[in-house]
């Protein structure tokens, strides 16, 4: 099918390229830039006052399955709605994702689900017990991108130490959550004047900047594996990272959505809804987190979706489940903290399009002739209210629910093929300056 989008804004942060253009669509993939010649369109979609940019790429979305019956459908939904068209989905599943025929049900089922595509984390330990390697490259060959230890590093060392020596040997990347688990413990809330005041068991900082000395120094020892690591949530953390990259370190690093807008603050009086892992930080961690993506040391932006059943939530903060349902916020609130932090929207774009690709290591997230026609047409002006309902993911439960929002996805393509479209009558127009949330 021939597919073109006209007079829209099109950005792509790869090449920095912003103007009003047309997108000529082909067999999957960009045929043109701007005018087309001998191309006639079997479909045209007018893109007049919209953006048009590289489907999002989120590097973490829970599609519960394995595990959840008929999930993978609904999430994918949600993926579609929200503008994203690659989703890397970690291997924390019930069962973990620790072994090729798992691997490949999920891959056959993403297939069947025709939503955005499926990037498979495997697991880094059997089980994720930490205690000894999996199938990484039996699995890498049925399609996983990378080699994740989920929640915590390895008990044992010896065992981490092992798996990047095996990654070095084989090329191949390793995804790991920096905390330190004895000192993590069983925290809810990170440690400080708000979990004191709530009697909340807390997490200290030094959860994670251990954990990062800790990676770093097995990384030299291992000689240089690539190492991603996955939603940083401390001013001390950034701080690592960024001298890790100064000393020439392979590694890429990310922080969920949440952690750009909220502190420990908007725990309030026990809103389970922000009962998330990481936990919310000072201020003080937000405004480096802040820094930390303006000067390149965070290269990404996640949703870490988690979509939560409400009676796991309907519980006291310390008993209620970890994570929120993120998957259609995550482009908005990305807008929003374009704006607030007067970040250029090409720049605030990258990071959830062309930077997690590159950190993928994948030719996608961004607009360019030959390259696949991966592509969400959003509008920017458009305001709507985070309400339960109008949400498409099988969780519910958002800090922002009953927040205004202000950018919402019109089209979403896949490969060229229109995977999802909206014209909601209730959405209003008003100036994208605004900041309304």
């Amino acid at each position: 099918m021939k597919l073109a989008i006209r007079n829209g804004r099109l950005i792509d942060p790869a090449s920095g390229h912003d103007a009003i253009a047309d997108l000529a669509i082909a067999d999957g993939r960009i045929a043109a830039i701007g005018a087309a010649s001998d191309f006639t369109a079997d479909r045209t979609i007018d893109a007049r006052g919209l953006i048009v940019a590289p489907g999002l790429v989120d590097l973490c979305a829970r599609m519960r399955e394995p595990g959840a019956e008929g999930a993978l459908k609904i999430e994918m939904r949600a993926a579609l709605a929200g503008g994203v068209t690659g989703v890397v989905c970690p291997p924390d599943t019930d069962p973990p994702l620790d072994e090729p025929g798992l691997v490949r049900m999920l891959r056959q089922r993403s297939r069947e689900a025709a939503g955005a595509r499926l990037y498979p984390l495997g697991a880094l330990t059997a089980g994720l017990a930490g205690e000894t390697l999996a199938e990484i490259e039996t699995m890498h060959e049925v399609g996983c991108v990378a080699f994740m230890q989920t929640r915590a590093l390895p008990h044992d060392n010896g065992v981490l130490l092992q798996a990047m020596r095996y990654a070095k040997t084989f090329d191949l990347p390793l995804w790991l959550r920096p905390v330190e688990d004895t000192l993590a413990g069983s925290g809810v809330a990170a440690a400080g004047a708000v979990a004191g005041r709530l009697g909340l068991p807390s997490i200290p900082v030094a959860a994670e900047t251990v954990a990062l000395h800790t990676v770093f120094e097995l990384q030299r020892a291992a000689g240089n594996p690539r190492v991603h690591l996955a939603r940083l949530s401390s001013a001390a953390g950034v701080e690592l990272v960024r001298q890790a990259k100064r000393d020439g370190l392979p590694v890429s690093a990310d922080v969920g959505i949440h952690h750009v807008h909220l502190t420990d603050i908007d725990i309030g009086y026990f809103d389970s809804n922000c009962r998330l892992d990481p936990p919310l930080r000072s201020q003080r961690d937000r405004d480096a987190i802040l820094a930390g993506l303006a000067d390149g040391t965070i290269d990404a932006i996640c949703s870490d979706h988690t979509p939560v059943g409400a009676d796991d939530k309907l519980l006291p903060f310390g008993e209620a489940a970890p994570g929120a349902t993120a998957l259609e916020t995550l482009l908005p609130l990305v807008l929003k903290w374009a704006v607030r932090a007067e970040v250029p929207l090409v720049r605030a774009l990258a990071k959830i399009t062309s930077d997690p690709a590159r950190v993928l290591g994948e030719p996608t997230g961004r607009l360019a002739v030959g390259a696949k026609a991966d592509v969400v047409v959003f509008d920017p002006a458009a305001h709507w209210r985070v309400l339960p309902e109008l949400l498409a993911s099988s969780g519910k439960d958002t800090p922002f629910t009953g927040h205004e929002l202000q950018g919402r996805t019109r089209f979403t393509l896949v490969g060229g093929e229109v995977r999802f479209e909206q014209s909601d009558p209730r959405t209003e127009r008003s100036d994208p300056r605004t900041d309304r949330g």
